[in-house]
């Protein structure tokens, strides 16, 4: 007999999130999250995303054991403003048995009926830069700190309880090596000269802060005619800014700027933290921190977790100006490995950004719906 129990107190959520550390126990993939920054991701207290939205977490038991979990997540801005009644789910984790996935999607379910939504899609999390999808291929590559990963019977199970293909997303990399200057080098010069622009570089994380809030305002306009995208919120902005740039190896943040120095593209690149994640194991103390810091530092592979460009800019080449500065600093730091977190399949933009790197994809990921 399976049974649900709201995750309501700080044992049960706690028991949330080290389910998956038991469930993946010694997988070779897996990337453990750090345990106290997903806590704090789900305190009500502490993350904005619950001024706008919702959630309710459940445990599934059997025999007085954890076999599965599950966030059920209502994203008000979403439902009010681009009227999408849409309940999603998120954190989703359990063992190969449809029988427990369905009695947690109960749950879900549930919360959309009582308030009046139409269907259900997931996995997601509250907003664009959570983690999403169930990956549907590339089982064997490594995970990392910004996306889930997943046994291959996620997926099957949704398809047995009637869910089809919402969105996929794709994750590519490259080699350092596959980056031919000649790409970009001439052209980032003459874009400079024609629309009077200039990188934006750092090295210490004070300098980047005046510029973010401006940064996220960037990510929203770029990124605004994508049908999944909720916009980020002005509290969110500050507790983005805290969680993330601060964390970030700032000479991997870069912009450029027009001649009013207004930003008119950014990106941001982390170093991979998947082995560091590893060996923390869930924990900052006391050795966390320790590989945290020298993977920050030196690690040689990067991920490129955000790239925006202002709308009236995005076919004006301006990219070949923050590749140009990547390819520097990476040539200088011995960087073997580029990696891009998922993008979605049909933003055909972003692709063609990438094109003569000679990209592979690695990984496809899905979410998936179903009419409630």
């Amino acid at each position: 007999m399976i049974t649900i129990v709201e995750a309501n107190s700080k044992k049960l959520m706690k028991d949330f999130v080290k389910f998956p550390f038991e469930l993946y126990r010694n997988h070779p993939y897996w990337v453990p999250p750090l345990i106290a920054d997903e806590l704090e991701t789900f305190d009500r207290a502490k993350n904005p995303a619950f001024l706008t939205a919702e959630a309710t977490f459940y445990l599934a038991y059997r025999e007085n054991k954890i076999v599965g979990r599950i966030a059920a997540i209502i994203n008000w801005n979403e439902v009010k403003d681009q009227q999408k009644l849409k309940v999603r789910f998120g954190w989703w984790e359990t063992i190969d048995d449809v029988e427990v996935t369905k009695a947690l999607l109960e749950k879900v379910y549930a919360l959309g009926i009582k308030n009046n939504l139409e269907y259900v899609e997931g996995p997601m999390g509250f907003s664009n830069l959570d983690k999403v999808g169930v990956i549907i291929e590339g089982f064997e590559e490594m995970g990392s700190m910004i996306t889930w990963y997943n046994y291959p019977y996620y997926a099957s199970h949704l398809e047995k309880l009637g869910y089809v293909k919402e969105k996929e997303y794709l994750e590519n990399k490259f080699p350092f090596e596959n980056v031919k200057p000649e790409f970009f080098f001439k052209i980032q010069d003459l874009i400079k000269k024609r629309y009077q622009l200039k990188p934006l570089n750092f090295t210490k994380t004070k300098d980047i802060m005046p510029y973010v809030d401006k940064m996220f305002d960037l990510f929203n306009r770029s990124y605004a005619s994508l049908s999944s995208f909720v916009a980020i919120t002005d509290i969110q902005k500050e507790y983005f800014k805290k969680k993330y740039i601060s964390f970030i190896n700032p000479e991997y943040i870069k912009f450029v700027v027009d001649k009013d120095d207004e930003i008119v593209a950014f990106s941001i690149v982390m170093p991979s933290f998947s082995e560091a994640l590893r060996k923390a194991n869930g924990k900052l103390f006391p050795f966390g921190l320790y590989h945290m810091l020298n993977a920050r530092k030196n690690s040689k592979d990067v991920l490129f977790y955000l790239i925006g460009v202002e709308p009236e800019y995005q076919s004006k080449g301006v990219t070949a100006i923050i590749f140009n500065e990547y390819y520097e600093l990476f040539n200088k730091k011995g960087i073997k490995n580029c990696i891009r977190t998922p993008e979605l399949e049909d933003n055909h933009a972003i692709h063609n950004i990438w094109k003569h790197f000679n990209p592979e994809i690695f990984r496809r990921r899905r979410t998936y719906s179903k009419k409630i």
